[in-house]
Parts: C-alpha cells; sequence; structure tokens
C-alpha cells in the first residue's frame, strides 16, 4: 500500500479464515470513497475456497440470483467480533432490524441509495452502519465495527475494554450487500464526518503454496487467504 500515513498497528478482530474482498492492500479509497471514514476500511467474509467463484453462502448461486440465501446460509453470519483494541466504548447502537435474506437486485440498490444520497443531517447514521460499535482507542483514534448482528452487542458505552474482549457478531444490518464485518480506523467518533485512518494487523496468518505463513504488522490484500487466532485460544 503506497500512502503518506503511518498505519496503527491493531489485533485482528475475527477468529478463524477469513477472506477481504475490500482492502485498502488493493487500492485506495478501498471501497471507492472517503466518504463516513471508509477510506481505509476493511470487509471481511468467510468463503468456501473449493468451491468455483468462492461463495461465501452454501446454496448454489442459481438459488442466490433467483430466490436470495437466508441469513444463516452465509458461512460467516453470527460469527464472533472481537476488540481490536484496549479502549473505550463510545458508542454502542444495536436493534437495527437485519433484512431476513438477501437479494441481489434489492441490496444492490439498497448500498447505491445510501451510497449517494445520504443525508446525515435528515437520517439516522443507522441506515448506513446497521448495529455498530465505536471504540476509542487512542486520542483521536477511534475504531468502527460496522453491520453487526441484532441483538448482539455484548458491550455499553463508557465500558472500557481489553484488545480481544467478545464485543458483538458479524450481521447483515444497515447498508450490508451480505453478511460481513465493515472495519475501520477513523479521526472522530461520528461517522457521518470521519476521515479515515490507515491500520495495519500485527499479526496474522496467510495460506501460500499449501501452507500456513504467519505475517507480522501486515495489511491483506484481496488475494489473501487469511486465518487468525491467538496463541493462548482453540482453533
Amino acid at each position: 500500500m503506497i500512502d503518506a500515513h503511518e498505519p496503527m498497528i491493531v489485533e485482528f478482530p475475527l477468529r478463524g479464515e477469513w477472506y477481504s474482498p475490500n482492502t485498502p492492500g488493493t487500492k485506495i479509497p478501498s471501497h471507492g470513497t472517503n466518504k463516513f471514514g471508509t477510506r481505509y476500511a476493511y470487509d471481511f467474509v468467510q468463503v468456501d475456497w473449493k468451491r468455483k467463484g468462492r461463495p461465501s453462502y452454501r446454496t448454489s448461486l442459481v438459488h442466490y440470483l433467483l430466490f436470495g440465501v437466508p441469513l444463516d446460509d452465509y458461512y460467516c453470519w453470527g460469527q464472533d467480533v472481537f476488540a481490536p483494541c484496549d479502549g473505550i466504548i463510545l458508542q454502542a447502537e444495536d436493534g437495527y432490524k437485519e433484512r431476513s435474506r438477501t437479494r441481489l437486485l434489492s441490496d444492490m440498490s439498497n448500498a447505491y441509495k445510501n451510497a449517494q444520497f445520504f443525508d446525515p443531517n435528515k437520517v439516522n447514521i443507522q441506515t448506513v452502519a446497521g448495529n455498530y460499535i465505536i471504540i476509542k482507542c487512542a486520542d483521536n483514534v477511534y475504531a468502527a465495527l460496522v453491520h453487526l448482528q441484532t441483538g448482539s452487542i455484548k458491550v455499553s458505552v463508557g465500558q472500557r475494554i481489553k484488545k480481544g474482549d467478545l464485543i458483538g457478531r458479524v450481521g447483515h444490518s444497515g447498508n450490508s450487500f451480505a453478511p460481513h464485518l465493515h472495519f475501520q480506523l477513523m479521526d472522530s467518533s461520528n461517522i457521518a464526518v470521519a476521515n479515515g485512518l490507515p491500520l495495519a494487523f500485527e499479526q496474522y496468518e496467510i495460506f501460500k503454496d499449501g501452507i500456513w505463513e504467519k505475517v507480522n504488522n501486515s495489511i491483506p490484500t484481496n488475494k489473501d487467504r487469511i486465518r487468525f487466532q491467538k496463541p493462548n485460544e482453540q482453533r
């Protein structure tokens, strides 16, 4: 990644194997815009690496296109999300209802509408973020973990947390095309006006040439098969 800013190092916020289709390791802005603090944001999903196209759901492509996919047919829906840093919970917004299944055309329309026409003065930020948590990691550094599962948030405003604490679960709330975790660092706790900050992960593994290789203080690309598990946790 080529950029003038030095990335902040944080812990990977998930466990197990993951894939990042949108990452600053491949392009900046990673989501094609600087809005909502997303310049260096990551999206994480779980996929079937053995199936053609690496689908993130258990059903067939034809079924997805014709009928949509229930949320519990996605590999990552409901997976645990962990704090990427020590800090204080500044916002913990839950209760935003998830759509019960993904539907290609309506989800694309919803994503376009929210990305292009969202007005923070008229519409609640939850229409974009869904259920979300914002952590103050350091002075002028705030972590946002977005699109969480309804009813899954485990923390409350003002709570002090440690890196690796369980804070919620992966969901499909807000401006979400399919269940995934959207994760970013920002210079403000207000998603509507924040600027994105660069970040790298202190440790994870990449599957390369048939083996898992450890990497440190690095940024995954959209070609990487990623795995993370803390040494004192069971796989």
